[in-house]
């Protein structure tokens, strides 16, 4: 038994989430960007890492929701993360996510408790899925154990995606283990799994291993080449649009990354409104963002229309 076919694109971004000066998300700023993406090909997933989604409450992410779907954003291209260490958060979440027709929920495991077991694991997604208790459910996982410390074992997933072949439909595999991933590829991608790499690093290794893209941080500010290059992957020239784009991610990944391409899209949109962030994440130094803005101009790096 396989999922029903997906709408969403093959790269998503976890998109950056402007704050007021009061520290509240601001949505019209978020649905702007939002737009900006789509227009760029890329698919929106909202409330993940690079989201700073979990220094935000359950109630500011279901106003946000609101907003932008409200604003027109098309659900059939957003996956927002809908994962939280309580079931009770994580359900109101996904319910909210499903009643607005989003194409996907990418989901964390519950990431406080560390050493847990799979079978603990199981009965907490298996838990968010009785009670959202609806079958348009989608669910993608999101391994990301370098910051959760908890890792998603080949077993585990198997045993979800055997047990709900229609509500566990694929992960985001942030791992930065390509042999991990490719493994999960391997085994779930010939019952219909959506595997998304973590970074576009791994985009071209995972499109030619069966997997169906990246959800990329750096999809934020370098969106329309990241597509563009997973919608021709085949092309001759794959390789070198592959090195361009780690070339890019590879200037970022120099600094903190959220603050770093903040610092991007408040130059590049002319909004310093951009640069405020949630603690415990700080925004760069002056001489940072300084340093940033000369190499990624050495590139001839830009944002057009942002």
């Amino acid at each position: 038994m396989t999922p029903h076919p997906s709408t969403l694109p093959a790269v998503l971004s976890p998109v950056l989430t402007p704050f007021l000066v009061n520290g509240e998300p601001d949505a019209k700023q978020l649905l702007k960007q939002c737009q900006w993406l789509e227009s760029n090909g890329v698919g929106q997933a909202i409330f993940g890492t690079n989201s700073e989604a979990n220094s935000m409450s359950a109630s500011q992410k279901l106003r946000v929701l609101d907003e932008v779907l409200a604003g027109g954003l098309n659900p059939a291209h957003m996956m927002p993360g809908t994962g939280a260490c309580s079931v009770d958060d994580a359900v109101t979440m996904t319910r909210a996510a499903v009643k607005g027709k989003c194409a996907g929920v990418l989901m964390l495991p519950p990431f406080y408790y560390k050493d847990v077991s799979d079978d603990g694991l199981f009965a907490y997604y298996s838990e968010v899925i009785q009670q959202v208790g609806d079958s348009g459910l989608q669910i993608y996982i999101y391994n990301i154990p370098p910051v959760t410390k908890i890792t998603l074992s080949l077993a585990l997933l198997e045993h979800l995606v055997k047990t709900y072949p229609k509500t566990i439909v694929g992960m985001k595999d942030s791992s930065g283990d390509w042999e991990y991933t490719e493994s999960v590829i391997k085994l779930l991608a010939p019952h219909g799994f959506r595997v998304y790499a973590g970074s576009e690093v791994f985009l071209m290794s995972t499109l030619r291993a069966g997997g169906i893209g990246c959800i990329s941080a750096t999809a934020n500010v370098n969106p329309k080449a990241i597509a563009s290059l997973a919608a021709n992957w085949k092309a001759a020239d794959a390789d070198q649009r592959q090195a361009d784009l780690d070339q890019v991610r590879s200037i970022f990944a120099q600094y903190q990354m959220i603050a770093g391409m903040k610092t991007a899209v408040a130059h590049y949109s002319k909004n310093d409104g951009w640069l405020r962030m949630r603690p415990p994440l700080m925004p760069l130094t002056i001489d940072q963002q300084n340093k940033l803005l000369n190499e990624l101009q050495k590139i001839n790096f830009s944002m057009p229309g942002v």
